[in-house]
């Protein structure tokens, strides 16, 4: 009785049914290796300014032909490309910020005498605290070496410079850039520093 009833409710009402279960699609080792690619961008991306990510990223494919670097020119390109944003991956790390009596965040460059504000207006209250330090210049040093293994991830930028890489050279691209940046990441974590610089998450203060 109990089986007829269940079965009468399941035809007057489908959604009852219960719902076949799905295997997960197996995924191919090349899109095994593309997600894994993204994901450590990702971790890696977190440790550098955003806008230099961000152009990085979205000139890359632009600048290589999708990998397919047919000339010397687009080959010089690229790397005026990532020296540029390598640099500034550098400059940004003596950038900081502040806000005013407004409440209105402002930013600046971290000098020897203090903090200068980019757009002229009154410099904040305890100058001593946003005067380079040596500290700056090990993190510009280590965003530096983050973005070179960020564009190591970057198959555009490898296939650009490299087409036909060989099996240990495969090795390394892959074994490389995690190496570095979880070594960066612990030295982060080791010599902090108190800046909140352009493209870097905001102090609530």
């Amino acid at each position: 009785m109990g089986k007829k009833l269940g079965s009468g409710l399941a035809d007057q009402h489908p959604l009852l049914e219960p719902f076949p279960k799905t295997e997960k699609p197996t995924k191919t080792p090349t899109q095994k290796a593309i997600r894994k690619t993204f994901k450590g961008t990702a971790h890696l991306a977190n440790l550098l300014p955003t806008g230099s990510v961000l152009a990085f990223q979205i000139l890359s494919p632009a600048f290589t032909h999708q990998g397919n670097c047919k000339s010397l020119f687009s080959q010089t390109l690229t790397l005026t490309l990532l020296s540029l944003c390598s640099l500034s991956c550098f400059l940004l790390c003596f950038t900081d910020s502040f806000r005013d009596q407004r409440g209105k965040v402002r930013y600046g460059v971290a000098t020897v005498n203090g903090l200068w504000v980019i757009d002229g207006g009154a410099p904040p209250e305890g100058v001593e605290g946003y005067r380079v330090k040596g500290v700056d210049f090990f993190h510009g040093f280590l965003s530096m070496v983050v973005f070179g293994a960020v564009a190591l991830f970057d198959q555009n930028v490898v296939k650009c410079f490299y087409p036909v890489p060989s099996k240990m050279a495969k090795e390394l691209l892959e074994t490389v850039p995690v190496a570095v940046g979880v070594v960066c990441s612990l030295l982060f974590l080791c010599f902090p520093t108190r800046r909140h610089g352009i493209g870097f998450p905001l102090s609530r203060q």
